[in-house]
């Protein structure tokens, strides 16, 4: 049965552009929420049923024997047989999924402003990527804010011009030396010399705006994605360019998953209509947003479609947004927002899948005006499943769903995040699962870390946080998931992904770091935020996803065993005292900051500062392998829970320094006793052992409510 409030949304909200019978869905939806309610907790029983056998076994095993550990996790289930090859037969899906490359974007749903500006970062502005991060050396200019700084604006361009110059070069010459582009036969450039030149690959070129002698604007493309040379000679920074360009415009984040969790703190169901209002508003094309920015008020709304003639002067439509993905909550959490046969709060996830698909319907028939998939599909990304058997069970679910609102089957697609270890030991078995559905599967190094730490708690001690990443597993992990993706057949009709950069100030470092990414055949991965997604885009025009994949279909497939060997350091019985108080300030600073917010603020994801003030992207993913951390070197004598609570007081008031500009701020260190963010920080670590796989959502959704609760009271 559905909450009142729900119900009252559907019913005003939804139904009205929906193509049901409300009459049958309340019925439909009782009864899903009945057969399904059993089969998760069922699956959850297995999770800790799993993890208890695994937990006795190293305890009972203190030198890791690393066949017999693997016989062992044969054995019990954890890791099952491959069957033969397959490939995927997923159908109708967008060209943004199948087969174009590029940047994709990860936002809070809840947040309307953000959802609307990562929804509109298809497209942006590469002059002010440059221009406002530290990718161009500041120098003379670092001074930006006395307005335009011609000295950093000509470094600006001239990095944009390098980057045509590799993108789209010329038959002769550089980007560099033009003074006119015109459309005449394709486009031709006129350089400084007075010669004419032309492209040296014309395919590159695919529209213009204005007239043909004299284009406002030029369309190119380069490994599928757009640049946009925006023309004009009467703007400040136009007027100085020998060709009038007054910006590039790069296509960015061709997709963008709208986030209902990690990133989101939605704990009741008023939380939860507000996130669904946000997703069918988005899906309707009418979502917006009003706030004030320097005193000037501001309505964001989204994109249009941008229009364009091409080179034979027909106008055509490049989209404007990006396509939008919905993920879901994972198995874990119940809510208020319905109840089964029995009045037991329903698996939350039941009710994401449905909200999600019946908003996304309206969408599917809109023949007219906004439109999210032009191929028919809904997209849903799955987080935290542990293996096969959760993910067919999650097909099943779409299958039922599909079945209620009459689409077609399979009009569902399947996102699978390979965040879990019992998911990535048995990826291929995960994808069969999936294979009718499957659009997406991606590596996530932070939930990853954390279930390694967590799953093998008791077989030793886990070295510092930032050298994890250093160990054997990682590279497994993230060679493996490409080379299983490609060899199921995902080239052409999936994304294989990557994770996130966690620094969002540190755009110049990204710029260094993250061409990796699609340099391992990922065709898309995670970025903080618009900018960075411009910035990303550049590495897809510098390589060749396509053919990267191509060349890694041809090596060699990377072990499992290198997957099962466990991240641990043998610390010596003298080790330092100052090295353990140093890795604790850095991991309880880290969880109080992002605790005290998720809490007391309701900020589900944000920049908080580390205790170097350097500003990095939290969430519950982060939070968890933070928690887990150092329940491990509490588990195993490195730390006790003295030496942590005298930490944890401490960072508080580091943390409560970096907040005191904030009036909505209550410092921690002023009230121990009191303050909920505290308690919740302490039950994360100390009661880390009974959450289940060590997830924070129990904990901080307990006391966000409470919170909430008193709050409301006051």
């Amino acid at each position: 049965m559905l909450h009142p409030k729900l119900r009252h949304f559907i019913e005003q909200e939804i139904l009205p552009f929906a193509e049901i019978d409300a009459a049958q869905l309340w019925d439909a939806i009782n009864l899903l929420i009945d057969d399904f309610s059993e089969g998760t907790r069922t699956l959850l029983r297995q999770r800790q049923d799993l993890q208890r056998k695994i937990d006795l076994w190293h305890q009972t095993h203190r030198t890791l024997d690393e066949k017999k550990y693997k016989k062992f996790l044969r054995s019990i289930g954890y890791l099952e047989t491959e069957g033969p090859d397959f490939s995927i037969c997923t159908e109708n899906v967008d060209a943004e999924i199948a087969s174009l490359s590029g940047p994709q974007l990860v936002v809070p749903l809840k947040n309307a402003r953000f959802a609307i500006n990562a929804a509109n970062a298809r497209w942006g502005s590469l002059y002010d990527a440059l221009y406002g991060s530290d990718v161009i050396i500041a120098g003379e200019d670092q001074n930006l804010m006395s307005g335009y700084c011609p000295v950093r604006g000509k470094k600006v361009i001239s990095y944009a011009r390098t980057f045509l110059d590799s993108s789209a070069p010329l038959l002769s010459g550089s980007h560099a030396d033009v003074v006119r582009y015109q459309i005449d036969d394709g486009l031709a450039a006129i350089m400084n010399n007075g010669l004419k030149t032309s492209l040296k690959n014309p395919v590159h070129f695919v529209g213009y705006r204005g007239s043909s002698p004299n284009p406002s604007s030029i369309l190119l493309r380069n490994n599928g994605l757009h640049i946009h040379l925006v023309i004009d000679r009467d703007s400040e920074v136009g007027n100085s360019d020998r060709a009038g360009i007054k910006d590039i415009h790069l296509e960015a984040a061709l997709t963008t998953i709208m986030d209902c969790e990690d990133s989101v703190a939605a704990v009741d169901v008023d939380d939860k209509i507000t996130v669904y209002r946000n997703w069918l508003e988005l899906m309707q094309g009418t979502l917006s947003a009003h706030f004030t920015k320097k005193t000037k008020e501001i309505a964001r709304t989204l994109n249009n479609d941008l229009r364009f003639l091409d080179p034979k002067g027909n106008e055509f439509k490049v989209a404007g947004k990006s396509l939008l993905f919905n993920r879901n909550v994972g198995f874990l959490m119940t809510s208020e927002l319905a109840t089964d046969s029995s009045g037991i709060d329903a698996p939350e996830h039941i009710i994401d899948a449905l909200l999600t698909a019946l908003i996304s319907s309206i969408d599917l028939n809109n023949s007219s005006g906004y439109q999210n998939s032009k191929a028919g599909s809904i997209y849903i990304v799955k987080p935290k499943m542990h293996g096969p058997a959760e993910v067919k069970f999650t097909c099943e679910l779409f299958s039922r769903i599909e079945s209620i609102l009459r689409l077609k089957p399979y009009t569902i697609k399947l996102g699978i995040m390979d965040e879990e270890r019992r998911t990535s030991l048995n990826l291929k078995e995960c994808i069969r699962a999936a294979k009718t559905r499957l659009v997406f599967i991606n590596t996530g190094f932070l939930d990853r870390t954390g279930d390694e730490i967590y799953t093998s708690m008791y077989a030793g001690t886990v070295p510092e946080k930032d050298k994890i990443k250093e160990y054997e597993w990682i590279k497994s992990y993230e060679s493996r998931n490409v080379e299983i993706g490609l060899s199921c057949g995902l080239r052409g009709r999936a994304q294989i992904g990557k994770g996130m950069w966690a620094m969002p100030d540190e755009m110049a470092t990204m710029m260094q770091e993250k061409i990796k990414h699609p340099q391992a055949g990922a065709s898309t991965a995670w970025v903080p935020s618009p900018t960075a997604a411009v910035l990303h885009a550049i590495h897809y025009h510098l390589v060749d996803v396509k053919k990267t994949q191509e060349n890694i279909l041809n090596q060699n497939k990377t072990s499992v065993d290198s997957l099962l060997k466990i991240p641990l350091k043998q610390f010596s019985e003298d080790v330092s005292e100052k090295f353990v108080e140093h890795e604790l300030e850095k991991n309880l600073q880290s969880i109080l900051g992002y605790v005290v917010r998720w809490v007391e603020h309701g900020i589900g994801c944000s920049k908080v500062p580390d205790i170097n003030n350097i500003g990095l992207m939290e969430d519950r993913a982060t939070l968890r392998i933070s928690a887990v951390h150092i329940a491990n070197w509490l588990a195993h004598g490195l730390t006790n829970q003295e030496q942590i609570l005298e930490t944890m007081q401490r960072m508080a008031r580091v943390v409560d320094l970096q907040n005191s500009n904030d009036p909505l701020y209550t410092p921690m260190a002023e009230n121990f006793d009191t303050s909920y963010g505290f308690a919740a920080a302490k039950a994360l670590i100390f009661e880390n052992h009974a959450l289940p796989n060590g997830y924070t959502e129990p904990v901080l959704h307990s006391y966000r409510i409470k919170h909430k609760n008193r709050t409301a009271m006051c």
